[in-house]
């Protein structure tokens, strides 16, 4: 459990794969990063804002933040209170987010990282 606005950071590491993610929460923001660890200078593939913490309605509740990675350890979901956030499919370098925001690293994805409900497909 964390609580919105206290500042964490919870990694994940595919069970399979090079990739991780990293939740956190600076105090203001919440960033979902996603990670290819064999990148030494930099492993940061893509950051997605998650929310403000100003903005949370409920920050005074404690929040379960649960990181699920697909069977092939490709693919990596956010989820928190049982809501999912954001994605990133590592296979496909794509990012999944609620808000949509940043705009993904061209470097990273040629595509957007708006939220699609059939991304959670990847997860069955």
């Amino acid at each position: 459990m964390i609580s919105v606005g206290e500042e964490i950071v919870i990694e994940s590491k595919s069970p399979l794969t090079q990739y991780a993610v990293v939740f956190e929460d600076d105090g203001e923001t919440g960033y979902f990063y996603g990670l290819d660890r064999s990148r030494k200078s930099n492993p940061i593939l893509d950051a997605l804002h998650i929310y403000n913490v100003k903005s949370v309605i409920d920050k005074d509740k404690p929040s379960k933040v649960q990181v699920v990675w697909s069977g092939d350890g490709k693919k990596a979901l956010l989820v928190i209170n049982r809501y999912p956030h954001a994605a990133f499919d590592f296979e496909s370098s794509r990012s999944y987010c609620r808000t949509a925001f940043p705009p993904p690293d061209k470097k990273w994805s040629k595509f957007g990282n708006e939220w699609d409900d059939n991304v959670l497909e990847l997860f069955k």
